[in-house]
């Protein structure tokens, strides 16, 4: 099934196409009218150097205006082969579109609401019939069955044209068109971008993700340069100072040589305020009942520091380097 983006917005268009596989671009005058383009000729030429195929207006009250118009477009500067262009469905819009595929010219006769309209298209040779899907529905109609009965048509009669699936408002429009077996489906970019999202596979990825960082990834390469580490003689209320400083919530403790001797975290702070006071504050670091600080190499990779983490309980390790202290690594951290 062909892939057209329908629209006529120039950011829209220039990055749907990045992806690189899209087919072509369907646009109309309303659409450029409610982007606010003045310049259509300059668009059109703007826009057929954008993408592969474009597919544009041809209007006049009779064929012989119809061709007319499409002969003024395409002098422009446009490509024959890469441009197509949309008539909407009439005995006159028909009658051009005989003329010009008599000429070689792609013609998309869109407008259709039915299948009748469908058959008058595809008995004129129109290279794309484009029945309304969304439009249809809003109307009531069984848009689907107009859509199936236009596809069985090309099959059953062996027609050359393609069905355009179109007017589409939501992804499940999409499965629509590939259920019904349409040889062509334009749809608008922000329905295209929702095309690959699910919550499952969003699920799946972050883990992929997560998983190949913890493999690969050092810890190292992740730590907050180094969140602070203060003197053993310093005061609670320095360490607070410093930690508050450095935006952590935790603070190696560290003697005149700069051995790790222990962590103070925000919880202890807590802990030794509820029992002690406020005059904690002035005491000495060293005065404290200091624990050995689970630590972990800056070389290993994270998925040892995964391991402490699950092991030991605890929301932050001192990282060292040659036995001293370079950093802290959060659980937050690993995210």
């Amino acid at each position: 099934m062909e892939l057209y983006l329908d629209s006529a917005n120039l950011k829209e268009i220039e990055a749907a196409f990045k992806l690189g596989f899209l087919d072509g671009l369907t646009t109309t005058p309303t659409f450029m009218h409610r982007e606010g383009i003045t310049n259509i000729d300059g668009t059109i030429v703007q826009l057929s150097k954008m993408v592969p195929v474009l597919q544009i207006e041809a209007l006049g009250n009779s064929a012989e205006e119809i061709i007319d118009e499409a002969q003024r477009i395409l002098d422009l500067g446009l490509d024959k082969t890469k441009t197509v262009f949309k008539i909407p469905i009439s005995l006159e819009g028909a009658r051009a579109c005989k003329m010009l595929r008599n000429k070689d010219f792609l013609v998309n006769l869109h407008l259709i609401y039915t299948v009748q309209q469908a058959y008058i298209a595809l008995s004129a040779g129109a290279t794309y019939v484009c029945p309304l899907v969304g439009r249809l529905q809003d109307q009531g109609h069984d848009a689907l069955s107009v859509v199936e009965q236009c596809v069985n048509a090309v099959y059953n009669y062996n027609y050359p044209s393609k069905i355009m699936f179109s007017s589409v408002r939501n992804p499940e429009h999409v499965r629509n068109a590939l259920n019904l077996g349409v040889h062509t489906c334009t749809i608008p970019w922000n329905v295209m971008q929702q095309l690959t999202q699910n919550h499952f596979t969003a699920l799946g990825t972050q883990q992929f993700i997560e998983h190949t960082k913890l493999m690969t990834v050092k810890v190292k390469d992740v730590i907050r340069k180094h969140p602070g580490r203060i003197l053993a003689s310093k005061s609670i209320l320095d360490a607070l100072v410093q930690m508050t400083v450095s935006k952590f919530g935790a603070i190696s403790i560290v003697d005149t040589d700069d051995n790790l001797l222990g962590i103070f975290t925000d919880g202890d702070l807590r802990r030794i305020i509820e029992r002690e006071g406020e005059s904690v504050l002035s005491r000495k670091l060293s005065d404290l009942d200091m624990k050995q600080p689970i630590t972990i190499d800056a070389e290993a990779y994270l998925i040892e520091s995964s391991t402490i983490f699950k092991q030991s309980k605890v929301d932050t390790i001192v990282v060292t380097s040659n036995g001293k202290p370079v950093g802290m690594l959060d659980i937050q951290d690993l995210l």
